[in-house]
C-alpha cells in the first residue's frame, strides 16, 4: 500500500499498531464497531462489508466456526451442503450509522451528539474495538462515542487528518493521515482501511 502511496509512509507504525489491536479483538472474541459521519460514515459501512464476508482470500466456515457444520447435521440436514457451499467465514463487524430508525429517535427525543456514544453502551462489551473515523478529529458524537468506549473497556483506533484533532490523543492508536481537506483525508482513508481488512482476512483466513 505504502508503495502505491509514497506519502503513507509516515503512518507506517501506527498502521501497524491499528492491525494488531484490531486482530487482537478479534482474536480474543470481541468485534469491531465503527462509527463516522457523511463520507466516513459511508467508509464505516465500507468496512463492515469487506469484514463480513470474503474479501479476497476463501472464507471457510469452520475457520471461525469449527462446530456449526456438526451442529446444522444434527438440526438440519438437508441443508448442510447448501450452508457449506454458500456461508462465508466472517470477522464480526458492526457499523452505528445505518440504524436509522435508532439514530432518529435519540436524537429527537434526547440528543444528537450522543447517537454513538448510546450503541457503544448497549452494545460495547469488553474484547470489542471501536474504530472512529473522523477527518477533523473533532466530531462531537464521535468523540462521545469514544469517551464512553474508553470507560467500558475497550480499545480505540483512529483515521484521522493530518492534525487529528481531540481524537488523536483519545485513541490508543490514531492513523493521521498527511491531509488537510476532507476529501483528501477521505482519499487516503479508503486505501488503508481496505490494507486492513485484508490483513485481517490474511490473518485469520490465510493458509
Amino acid at each position: 500500500m505504502i508503495k502505491r502511496y509514497p506519502a503513507l509512509k509516515i503512518c507506517r507504525a501506527s498502521l501497524f499498531d491499528m492491525v494488531d489491536v484490531i486482530c487482537e479483538g478479534f482474536r480474543g472474541g470481541g468485534k469491531l464497531i465503527t462509527c463516522g459521519n457523511g463520507g466516513s460514515a459511508a467508509d464505516a459501512m465500507h468496512i463492515v462489508g469487506e469484514l463480513m464476508k470474503s474479501f479476497r482470500l476463501p472464507r471457510k466456515i469452520d475457520a471461525c466456526r469449527p462446530e456449526f457444520i456438526k451442529r446444522a447435521q444434527e438440526l438440519f440436514p438437508a441443508d448442510v451442503e447448501y450452508f457449506k457451499a454458500n456461508l462465508q467465514g466472517a470477522l464480526p463487524a458492526v457499523s452505528l450509522v445505518g440504524e436509522t430508525s435508532l439514530l432518529t429517535a435519540f436524537a429527537n427525543d434526547v440528543t444528537p451528539t450522543l447517537v454513538f456514544a448510546q450503541q457503544i453502551f448497549g452494545l460495547g462489551r469488553h474484547g470489542d474495538v471501536l474504530l472512529a473515523i473522523s477527518t477533523s478529529g473533532n466530531s462531537d458524537n464521535v468523540l462521545f462515542a469514544v469517551e464512553v468506549a474508553k470507560i467500558i473497556g475497550l480499545k480505540v483506533v483512529a483515521m484521522t487528518g493530518r492534525r487529528g484533532g481531540r481524537l488523536r490523543h483519545l485513541s490508543d492508536v490514531a492513523v493521521c493521515v498527511p491531509a488537510d481537506m476532507s476529501h483528501t483525508i477521505q482519499e487516503f482513508h479508503l486505501p488503508i482501511y481496505h490494507m486492513l481488512c485484508l490483513a485481517a482476512e490474511n490473518e485469520f483466513f490465510g493458509e
